[in-house]
Parts: C-alpha cells; sequence; structure tokens
C-alpha cells in the first residue's frame, strides 16, 4: 500500500509472504511480524490489546496514525516553504525527492503500457480512454491525496514536473501537470484552482479533448485565455505551453486543423483566411515551444505565433516560420486535392474516367517542411493518420515514403507509430500485395529498426496482428530480418516469440474457406426519433 517502507527499515507486504511462505508456525511468525514492523513505542504493546476488545482493525489504527503523521508532514512543508532560511527549498526538495523518483518512474511504466499495449484498434488507442478516465490513473490520484489544499505542497510540485519535463523531455510530464490541475478541480479544490491562472484555460481545453475537436465557441474563449495575459505575468506562457504541449491537447489541437483544412478546400477558401486555423496553429506551435521556452525561461510565444496574431500572413511577409502558412499548407492542400480528386473519380463509370494516373510524386515545400519544422511535421503526420482512416492505399503509398525523413524523427516516435500501427489494420487485406508490403516495410519501417528499438518492437506488435495477411513469401523474409538481437529488452524476446508461435500454429491449421473481408468497426447504425431539441454538452468557464 506504501511505497518506500523497505527503505526505512521496515518489511513490506513481500516480506511478508516470504516469511509465510518459508515458516512452519505461521501464528507466530505473524505475531514477530508485528512486533518488528509496528510503531516501536513500549507503552503501546498494552494498549493494542484494548483496541481488539473493541473490535477495532489493526489496519485501522495504522491508517488513523498515518494520516496524523500525514497532516504533520503537510504543515511542516508550509512553515519551510514560509520561512526565510536560504536553503528552504533544498529542504522542500529534500522531501519530495523520493516522491519525484517514484512519480518519473510511474509516469515511464504507463507510458510504456498504454503505447505498447497488445490491443491493436482505431477504436481503442492510446487516445482512447476520457480525460476523466485518465485522472483515475494511480499517479494522479497519489499525488492529488498528497497535495490536498496545501498550495504551497501543489506549487513545489509543479516545479518538480517542469524539471522532470527538462530533464527528460517526456512530454508524458505535460499531461501530468494538467491532469493533476484537472483532478483537483474534479474535487472542487477551490483553495488551488482558484490561485493558478492557468485553471480556467486548462478546464476549457479539457472540454475540448473530451469531444477531440476545438469548436469554434471555444476556440475563442481559449483565444481570450492566451490574450489576457497580461504584462509583467508572462511566466504563464511558460505553463500554458506545458498544457499544450500535452499530448492529448496536441491530437485534439491537430485532428481540428486536418478537419479545417478539409472545410477550406470545400470553400475554396485559403489556409491564412481563416482566423479558426490562425488560432489552432497558434496553439499548437506554442505547445511545440514548450520545452524551449521553458529552458530559457524567456516567456515569449513563438515567432510564427507572433506574425499570426499580428496579422501579418496577409502581408506576404516571407520568414521560414510564416511560410508554414503560406507553402506548407497550401502544398499539404494541394495533395488534400489530389486525394479528393481520386476518390470521386473512382465513383465515375468507366467511360467517363480520365487517363491521368495517380500522382506518386510529392510538392517540394511538403516534403521540406516535414524535416524542417516541428509544427508542419505534426500537421503531415496527422494527415497519413488521416487518409489511412479512409483506406486510401493510393495516398498511403506516396506519402510513406516522405516520412523516412522527419523532423526529429517524429515519424518514429510512439506515439506516432501506435496510431499508424491500429490504422493500418483498416488496410490488412492490403498486406497480400508485394509493392503494398514492400512501401510499409522496406521503404518505411524497417529503414530505422536496427538503430530503434521501438519502431522494431511496433512492427513485430503490427505482425502478432495481421501476419495472416501478409504474403506467404514476404513473411518469411520479414521473420528472418527482424529476429531480435541478443541484446534486446525482454518485451521485445516476448514479442518476437509469441509471432513465431502464432506462425507455428497457423501452418498446423487446415486454411480457412475465402470470406469477404469485413469493415466492421464495431459501430452499429441506431436509429434515433426526430427532435427538435439538440444534445448539450457541460458548459465551459465564463
Amino acid at each position: 500500500m506504501f511505497a518506500g517502507l523497505p527503505e526505512l527499515g521496515i518489511s513490506n507486504g513481500e516480506d511478508l509472504k516470504e516469511t509465510l511462505t518459508n515458516c512452519t508456525e505461521p501464528l507466530k511468525a505473524i505475531d514477530q511480524f508485528q512486533m518488528e514492523n509496528g510503531i516501536l513505542l513500549p507503552t503501546l504493546q498494552s494498549a493494542l490489546p484494548f483496541l481488539d476488545l473493541h473490535g477495532t482493525p489493526r489496519l485501522e489504527f495504522h491508517q488513523s496514525v498515518f494520516d496524523e503523521l500525514r497532516e504533520n508532514l503537510m504543515e511542516r512543508v508550509a512553515i519551510i516553504a514560509e520561512g526565510k532560511e536560504d536553503d528552504r527549498y533544498a529542504k522542500l526538495e529534500e522531501l519530495l525527492e523520493k516522491k519525484e523518483t517514484e512519480d518519473g518512474d510511474a509516469v515511464h511504466r504507463g507510458e510504456g503500457v498504454a503505447l505498447f499495449s497488445s490491443d491493436l484498434s482505431i477504436l481503442h488507442n492510446f487516445f482512447s480512454p476520457s480525460p476523466k478516465t485518465r485522472r483515475q490513473g494511480e499517479v494522479v490520484l497519489k499525488l492529488t491525496q498528497m497535495i490536498g489544499k496545501n498550495v504551497k505542497l501543489y506549487d513545489m510540485v509543479l516545479q518538480f514536473l517542469r524539471t522532470l519535463f527538462l530533464r527528460t523531455r517526456n512530454v508524458h510530464y505535460c499531461t501530468l501537470r494538467a491532469e493533476l490541475l484537472m483532478s483537483l478541480h474534479d474535487l472542487d479544490i477551490s483553495e488551488i484552482c482558484s490561485v493558478d491562472p492557468c485553471h480556467k484555460f486548462t478546464w476549457c481545453l479539457d472540454a475540448c479533448i473530451r469531444e477531440k475537436f476545438v469548436d469554434g465557441k471555444r476556440a475563442r474563449e481559449l483565444q481570450g485565455f492566451l490574450d489576457g495575459v497580461k504584462k509583467g505575468q508572462e511566466q504563464v506562457l511558460g505553463d500554458l505551453s506545458m498544457i499544450l504541449c500535452d499530448p492529448f491537447a496536441c491530437n485534439t489541437l491537430v485532428l481540428s486543423i486536418i478537419k479545417n483544412v478539409q472545410e477550406l478546400l470545400s470553400q475554396d477558401a485559403l489556409p491564412r483566411d481563416s482566423p479558426d486555423l490562425m488560432l489552432l496553429l497558434r496553439m499548437l506551435s506554442l505547445g511545440q515551444g514548450a520545452w524551449d521556452m521553458i529552458d530559457s525561461q524567456v516567456f515569449k510565444e513563438p515567432r510564427l505565433v507572433c506574425l499570426l496574431i499580428l496579422g501579418k500572413a496577409k502581408l506576404g511577409i516571407r520568414c521560414s516560420e510564416l511560410e508554414v502558412v503560406t507553402r506548407f499548407l497550401p502544398a499539404m492542400m494541394s495533395v488534400v486535392v489530389d486525394d479528393h480528386i481520386h476518390v470521386v473519380e473512382q465513383k465515375l463509370p468507366s467511360e467517363e474516367k480520365s487517363s491521368l494516373s495517380y500522382p506518386t510524386a510529392l510538392p517540394d515545400a511538403f516534403i521540406r517542411y516535414l524535416q524542417d519544422n516541428r509544427v508542419a511535421c505534426e500537421m503531415g503526420l496527422y494527415y497519413v493518420l488521416h487518409i489511412a482512416k479512409l483506406r486510401n492505399k493510393n495516398a498511403l503509398l506516396r506519402l510513406l515514403p516522405a516520412l523516412v525523413e522527419t523532423y526529429n524523427d517524429m515519424a518514429f516516435g510512439d506515439i506516432f507509430l501506435h496510431l499508424l500501427m491500429g490504422h493500418l489494420t483498416l488496410l490488412s487485406d492490403e498486406f497480400g500485395s508485394e509493392d503494398f508490403c514492400s512501401v510499409v516495410f522496406d521503404g518505411f519501417l524497417l529503414t530505422s529498426f536496427s538503430s530503434k528499438e521501438n519502431v522494431h518492437r511496433h512492427t513485430l506488435r503490427m505482425l502478432v496482428h495481421l501476419h495472416h495477411k501478409v504474403l506467404a513469401s514476404y513473411m518469411e523474409t520479414l521473420m528472418k530480418t527482424l529476429e531480435p538481437p541478443k541484446q534486446c529488452s525482454e518485451p521485445m524476446k516476448e514479442l518476437y516469440t509469441q509471432l513465431t508461435e502464432k506462425l507455428e500454429s497457423q501452418k498446423k491449421s487446415p486454411p480457412a474457406a475465402d470470406e469477404p473481408p469485413s469493415l466492421d468497426l464495431g459501430l452499429h447504425p441506431v436509429t434515433v426519433a426526430p427532435t427538435s431539441s439538440t444534445p448539450t454538452t457541460p458548459s465551459t468557464p465564463r
């Protein structure tokens, strides 16, 4: 139940289990264990039997003592934080140092379990759980309980999260920063929520994350919070950027950008003429610049954001940041147009189809900005997921080779690969084609698997689910190529063994009768009676 007991010289549950496993007289062993590890007060031993007579469990007694000690610790933290000694922060850091280590380990464990989950589905992925469900995680609940209503302790925990983010560049500490604030919001801890300047912004963004879309009304509210940062309070931008760097926030922003681009296309409008798109880009850029801002302690919005705010995108000013709007987005829209034309043409009668083949090359600006700009790369990667979701094989084969070289190798990051593997299940029947396998594996995944273990793991993870769809001769070659090196992680060895066993089992089983491919995503039509009212969502802060 409590971490860190062995370090204090107190045995834990594992020690008790070992004692009971090896002892010959369990009752005596339990008495001895209680004597050695209980509260060591001479006067207490004679008092404990009275608790037994009153039916008070020992657990309840020890829990009450723990709660009392916790309150004393919180008071001590507050006193130290308010003190004038030069070393007061060092004392607080010493108190929280162990909690920091447990925080970091737990976050890494949770991240790994989610991103390398055995589930491979477009419906159940890393971003599927609702924000409120995620806030029930062990780490968030422990931190929320530890902080209680103590503002000083809350500030210290936030500082540790910033430090861990800077030290590791792990964006999941940004998630934890937002989840912690919203967990306190759920409990109506006004003592903290009322003084955190990021509260209302985070609350509004949380509603957008829940719906995986930023609508116009909430976009204006979020813009109001950003524009409301007053002179002298610029440091708030550091925390706002960290909250926007949360992968769940980034996911919501980029999904909204892709939808916005499609709407602009249907209206024959340019990206620079859409205020909603400019705001989404502003928030995405602010989030992507979080690490640099906190590291440099220069609390100014990135150059792209400043240009968007000033409206200079319309003035034709040329600079590398602004060209994301004036060059990259138009290039991306041209790719979208190509895909749209191809889809429409496929539906035409054969006599009306043109003789033009599907384009294989990509605009130079599109490729260049995938490599040179983080914000552009993020949008490009999500467009790849979008076309995979539409089962657009031609577009996918056109785009995947361009992902071999991306900004900071973002295409080989765990979050994108986790999502891509799930989206590729929608094109499972295409793996029977050597051309398709060649592009997916030789043209993309296998270009970096030997130097990046995570790519190797994600590839095996996908094949565990889709091996029976892959061309047999190609699968045989893949198994030789993907055999783990001697020095690799246990999870990778386990995945390869699992895949080997599945292939062996497949050889022994008789071939299944041919069936038409299923396109069922688990979504079934529901008939809804006509109504004049419209569903409402929880209101956002005013």
